[in-house]
């Protein structure tokens, strides 16, 4: 099994200005996440950049980077160039590793790979985790993963799914068995269907949920699911985050 990570990276972020370049235990936030790719089992890690700041700093620290347009408007916009740009096609295998997961596990990089290359009947594959806490499953920013017999995605919702009809009904406020699964984003693709991803038509669904990955199973393309036994480690959206997890490299 050979397998390329692209790291999708765009300068502008509204609740962190210059993300991606964020100081890191004095390494940029994306040479961390790209270093931390490398330690999975990927035959190489690109970071896909909208920037040539970012590009600079990735060169600096020994990463390849490829330049991308800027007015793509999702992350998987940006891989389908880098995948021409690298002529990536066909049943060659791409994982994304968002480029704000500076503690992404490379065992989970590698368990999608391996999950993708198996599931011949499955175009994409990502990861999800059980959610022990009442909380989490109600928050709409949690996104949720129901599946089918197959371990195959059936839906995904910021709603809390699947809906415990009778707990509900009852006052309980105990979570569902078997435990909800939360999405985790992280994803495996066949580099054919990712070049061709931008052209399907955006779904109702994907609008209404604003989850990209809704439109894949609109278009019935099927997705694997790999459940681990445990969460990621935290990803970086706000100055709080960034905080939290240089105190982690710190410590």
């Amino acid at each position: 099994m050979s397998f390329t990570v692209l790291v999708p990276a765009r300068l502008a972020s509204t609740r962190l200005p210059n993300k991606p370049l964020a100081d890191i235990a004095g390494l940029p936030m994306i040479v961390r996440v790209a270093q931390r790719a490398g330690q999975s089992s990927a035959a190489a890690v690109v970071v896909a950049a909208d920037h040539a700041d970012i590009v600079a700093a990735c060169a600096a620290h020994g990463v390849r980077a490829v330049l991308t347009r800027t007015d793509h408007a999702t992350g998987s916009d940006r891989l389908s160039e880098a995948c021409a740009l690298l002529s990536l096609d066909g049943d060659d295998m791409v994982v994304n590793v968002q480029g704000d997961e500076p503690l992404i596990d490379p065992a989970l990089v590698d368990a999608c790979a391996t999950l993708l290359a198996q599931r011949g009947d499955c175009v994409m594959s990502t990861a999800a985790h059980a959610i022990d806490s009442p909380a989490e499953f109600d928050n709409p920013n949690v996104v949720k993963v129901v599946l089918d017999a197959a371990g195959r995605a059936l839906y995904f919702s910021r709603a809390p799914i699947p809906w415990w009809r009778d707990g509900r009904a009852s006052g309980s406020t105990a979570l569902p068995v078997p435990a909800p699964l939360r999405h985790v984003g992280l994803y495996a693709y066949r580099a054919g269907f990712l070049r061709r991803f931008p052209q399907l038509e955006p779904a109702p669904l994907e609008r209404i949920e604003s989850l990209e990955q809704l439109r894949v199973l609109w278009h019935g393309e099927r997705i694997a699911v790999h459940v681990s036994a445990h969460a990621p480690g935290p990803g970086v959206d706000t100055p709080e985050d960034l905080a939290r997890v240089r105190a982690l490299f710190d410590a």
